[in-house]
């Protein structure tokens, strides 16, 4: 129940064209009265029209001369996702006095916008007048919905950040040549005995579960089904390039199919220009309604758009024709200056929608909608310290009292965070951001902020020089991996050991005393520009034990992978800068390989460059960890 007194608004402000009608407004007033009295008498049965209100100044005004479009100047009011939006974010919802009858009055877009509050039919002129003025053909309907729909109520709808998207079926394989496997032999008759327990067990618990279900989960009818009134906005398909007709709740600013079982009749539409009554069957909802508006069966115009002349019958001859209209086809040329958008309108409502007014909608700080099994939170940009904008929390049972999951979004951060993603139950948080972090960061998945704890980051890796994509770090090991490198390299995998504990105890940093680094491995994509047996796909450091393993990669027809292992030497004391080359430490297996490959001076330069590369490789590891 609204706790705001419409009574007491000042209107003091307003125009003198809120207040008077012009002698153009009344004469379209009577035609409006007499198009009503006619319909009255011609359809006995059916409920009134909505076709002249009460404004806010108490002044009777035809229902398309509320309609002002109007271009506001933010580019997401461009598109009727942004409009829908903003009306349904910006506006406080207030039921209607009678759920079963349409209001007596309806208020201007100025007055709406004003006190940010209306009901379904203020929220559907302001809507509309949104979108006509971003170029939609765009209409208001009044009909009748839903008690959910109506009320707002969506606790029993899936929330549309948990829609999945249409899955799109797998082509099966043109191939019909394909080799089909036997399957593994099996009992019929113990089949058939499996299958008739399953059916015995999954009945037994889909009684219990509709047993539940009707005691919990099915909502009880509403005693007013199909007679509740309720306004959205129609959008008919072509301009724009919108390919279809569509409706958009302005509640929730959803879209909705022409075909949705929760809007159950339309009475009229109506725009900016003309007025149009339903003459078609409702009894199936709106699922069988065309919408073409120039087929007289189907819809009953108020102002004929037709070039053709129609001669009517006038009292007099002499009677002067410059006050009144002979020729219905000429109406909205008769009246259409008190139907067309007038510039202080338009000018009246981007003067109330100031930008710090439009960046902040939510007139109570933030908005909360609940759903099925999930709860959604909204605030504007700024509001929160750290830019949170939107939150949803998942739950586990209908109740929202055990938590899955929560989902939040952010603006305008420093370090270009946009989301998290937060599973209670594994306590696994995962941060999403934007391009152009200063690491160049693109998620980070983690469970406790803790140096050497497991967290998986990954990497706008074109942007990188190294083409790191993805690193994922434990206390015992780190993994990296690398796409587009010209080097080929697309894997390395680094195991640590356990720190000096003498220094630990000492209370020396973990800067100081770094973990040592066990073993490093690398793999490399295949480089079609030289020889496999030349090609190393696999190169092993081990680090402590002082050997390096080196694994080449495979041509076609071969079968064994060429191999060279480098020892150290047992009994021989190691230096820094030397090298100690003999055929004890040295494993070699190349049965592919040319004689000039097999030679010791060729295995001298290669153990030369590998121990340079080893001493870069554990800098690497060493630049990886102070990233982290």
């Amino acid at each position: 129940v609204s706790d705001f007194d419409w009574s007491s608004i000042d209107t003091s402000h307003l125009p003198s064209s809120y207040k008077t009608n012009s002698w153009q407004e009344k004469e379209l007033l009577q035609l409006a009265d007499h198009f009503f009295q006619q319909y009255t008498h011609l359809c006995p049965d059916r409920k009134p029209l909505f076709i002249h209100p009460l404004n806010e100044c108490g002044v009777q005004k035809f229902v398309s001369t509320t309609v002002r479009p109007t271009l506001l100047p933010y580019p997401d009011m461009y598109y009727w996702s942004g409009c829908a939006s903003f009306v349904c974010d910006y506006l406080i919802m207030e039921p209607l006095k009678c759920p079963i009858t349409p209001p007596s009055s309806l208020y201007s877009p100025t007055t709406i916008l004003k006190y940010q509050r209306g009901n379904c039919f203020d929220f559907t002129v302001l809507l509309c007048s949104l979108l006509i003025g971003a170029g939609y053909d765009a209409y208001c309907v009044h009909g009748y919905a839903t008690l959910e729909m109506c009320s707002l109520d969506q606790t029993q709808e899936l929330c549309p950040r948990l829609r999945k998207p249409p899955e799109v079926p797998e082509e099966e394989d043109p191939n019909k040549y394909r080799i089909k496997y036997p399957l593994e032999p099996q009992s019929q008759f113990e089949l058939q005995q499996k299958a008739k327990k399953e059916e015995e067990t999954e009945s037994t618990q889909e009684e219990e579960r509709e047993e539940e279900v009707v005691e919990v989960d099915k909502p009880k009818r509403d005693p007013l089904h199909g007679l509740r009134v309720h306004a959205w906005v129609l959008v008919l398909s072509g301009k724009r390039k919108v390919p279809e007709t569509f409706f958009i709740n302005p509640f929730t600013g959803n879209h909705h199919s022409t075909t949705d079982e929760c809007f159950l009749g339309i009475e009229s539409i109506w725009n900016h220009r003309n007025y149009w009554v339903n003459m078609q069957d409702c009894r199936k909802g709106c699922k069988d309604l065309s919408f073409d508006l120039n087929d007289s069966f189907c819809w009953e115009i108020m102002f004929s758009e037709s070039n053709k002349p129609c001669q009517l019958p006038t009292e007099s001859p002499q009677k002067s024709t410059d006050d009144m209209v002979s020729d219905p086809s000429d109406a909205l040329e008769h009246w259409g200056p008190c139907m067309e958008p007038l510039t202080g309108d338009s000018i009246c409502l981007i003067s109330l929608l100031f930008t710090a007014e439009y960046e902040n909608p939510f007139s109570r700080g933030k908005k909360v909608i609940l759903y099925d099994k999930a709860k959604q939170e909204k605030w504007a940009a700024y509001a929160n310290e750290d830019g949170l904008v939107e939150r949803l929390t998942v739950y586990a049972d209908s109740d929202r009292t055990e938590e899955l999951e929560v989902k939040e979004w952010f603006k305008h951060r420093e370090d270009l965070l946009y989301m998290r993603e937060v599973n209670k139950q594994t306590q696994l948080i995962t941060e999403h951001f934007k391009p152009g972090h200063p690491l160049l960061l693109k998620a980070h998945s983690y469970t406790s902020l803790e140096p050497e704890t497991e967290r998986t980051v990954e990497f706008y890796h074109t942007a990188r020089v190294d083409g790191l994509w993805k690193r994922f770090e434990s206390a015992t090991e780190m993994t990296e991996y690398f796409v587009g490198r010209e080097d080929f390299l697309h894997m390395r995998h680094t195991e640590f050991g356990e720190r000096d504990q003498k220094m630990e105890k000492a209370g020396v940093t973990a800067d100081a005393n770094p973990r040592p680094i066990v073993q490093i491995k690398e793999y490399f994509h295949r480089n079609p520009e030289k020889p496999a047996d030349e090609d190393i796909e696999e190169r092993i450091f081990m680090v402590i034990d002082d050997v390096i393993q080196l694994t080449y990669h495979l041509e076609l027809h071969d079968t064994i992978a060429s191999k060279v292992v480098f020892c150290r030497v047992i009994g021989r004391e190691k230096r820094e800068d030397e090298i100690f080359l003999s055929r004890e430490n040295t494993v070699k297996y190349q049965p592919w390989s040319s004689e000039k490959h097999k030679n010791m001076r060729r295995l001298y330069d290669l153990l030369w460059e590998l121990r340079a590369e080893q001493k870069d490789l554990k800098q690497q590891v060493r630049d990886s960890e102070a990233e982290v």
